[in-house]
């Protein structure tokens, strides 16, 4: 049995609890953009998925990611090898340097952010219930497996991984493919299953409260350092190297985002910041070991700049993607996946090595795209034909936070304010 190393644990615990971390951050950056009705829905959907999804990864889905692949083809993990953790839930079992519960918590963490990330495309009019069934259904049948294509190392945990990780040989350390594209592919199918909300493209539905939107971006940030650099596994010189390489294009991605507003609209704004922020995170997320920390600074900056142009698209097709999913994950996403094949170094194009690393990026994130958008348009449509996945009319009006949850995120009303004010005075 291998040693475990202290160091390496204890940074992969801080690890899973920034990750988890990440999950009410993303629930402050969502809840904060739409209207004051759907901010507590906004909140409740991430952790909705959060709980829902990590019972399911103790259960069978740590077992569907980094079990055995069937008929070593490198599609799917065998989900009765780990099935309830089966001989990993003790003391002994060791991963790599570190105990097979702090892997497995760590990796959960991110099939949780996961599935909650997709919930920002579809805010304002998606019925809870049907959410959670969705949430529950596309970890299984989306997440894990390609979570299985490209985190499941032959001999790390079980003995044959996933075909993008190992047989095409693309590079997505942390999970731009299996997150960010991923999620990002969903969230445009379920757009279009759910269709526009009311006043769509008519109707001003601007942020309630900018400061929770930058809060919740500073947590992201703050998160995404236990999300990349965790994805090292251990305390060392690449943990290092992803962290920098974080910060780096992170803080690019900002300033590109803010400067494309102030050119085409006069104004730097605080959600472009905060949206910035988080574009930088998403395509630095697979890149982050691949590159130096100049290569790190271009995929901010273009990032930045083309989730900041991309947001608009949605106006442009007619799909209402409500938070912009599609315009910062897919293609924040697609960014940092695919310039990996100009600046990864000794791999990329720009330090001479060809395009065979681009060519193996561009498969990768296609095939992850292609079968997340696919499976997802298919799933969402066969939940709103069983047990419908929008709320009505009435209830979009009157606000999904009172009709989902019977509960407003704020009663500032004049009588509370009144009823507090009498009583001061009457002390």
């Amino acid at each position: 049995m291998a040693a475990i190393d202290t160091g390496d644990t204890a940074w992969m615990l801080i690890s899973a609890a920034l990750v988890l971390l990440m999950i009410p951050g993303l629930s402050f950056f969502y809840g904060g953009m739409v209207r004051v009705k759907s901010v507590l829905n906004m909140l409740m959907m991430s952790f909705g998925a959060l709980a829902l999804v990590l019972v399911l990864w103790v259960i069978y889905g740590f077992s569907m990611t980094f079990g055995s692949s069937y008929a070593d083809a490198g599609y799917l993990g065998d989900v009765s090898q780990y099935f309830l953790l089966n001989g990993l839930d003790n003391t002994e079992a060791v991963i790599g340097t570190i105990p097979a519960t702090v892997f497995i918590a760590f990796q959960g963490m991110f099939a949780a952010i996961t599935v909650a990330l997709i919930s920002g495309s579809i805010a304002d009019r998606a019925k809870f219930g049907a959410w959670m069934v969705f949430a529950g259904l596309w970890a299984t049948l989306v997440y894990f497996p390609v979570a299985h294509w490209v985190f499941a190392f032959d001999d790390f945990v079980a003995t044959t991984g996933g075909w993008i990780a190992n047989d095409l040989g693309a590079l997505d350390f942390a999970g731009g493919t299996a997150v960010h594209i991923n999620a990002g592919a969903a969230g445009l199918a379920l757009a279009f299953v759910l269709g526009k909300r009311i006043g769509f493209g008519k109707t001003p539905m601007r942020p309630h409260n900018l400061p929770l939107v930058m809060i919740g971006a500073g947590l992201l940030w703050f998160g995404w350092f236990g999300f990349n650099a965790g994805s090292a596994v251990g305390s060392n010189g690449l943990a290092g190297l992803a962290f920098i390489n974080t910060v780096a294009a992170t803080a690019a991605a900002c300033l590109a985002w803010i400067a494309v507003e102030k050119l085409r609209d006069g104004h730097a704004t605080s959600l472009g910041a905060a949206s910035g922020v988080v574009a930088g995170l998403v395509a630095i997320t697979p890149a982050c070991a691949a590159v130096d920390t100049s290569g790190a600074l271009l995929v901010g900056l273009v990032a930045g700049a083309l989730c900041a142009l991309a947001v608009g698209l949605k106006f442009k097709f007619g799909y209402d993607d409500s938070l912009d999913v599609v315009g910062v994950h897919l293609v924040g996403g697609l960014v940092g996946t695919i310039l990996i094949g100009f600046v990864g170094v000794d791999t990329g194009l720009f330090y001479g090595a060809g395009t065979e690393q681009l060519v193996k990026q561009l498969i990768g994130a296609g095939a992850v795209l292609a079968y997340s958008f696919t499976v997802t348009l298919i799933l969402g449509k066969i939940i709103d034909l069983v047990i419908g996945f929008r709320i009505s009319q009435d209830e979009e009006l009157s606000g999904i936070d009172l009709a989902a949850h019977a509960e407003r995120g704020y009663e500032l009303t004049d009588n509370t304010f009144g009823g507090v004010l009498n009583s001061s005075k009457g002390a």
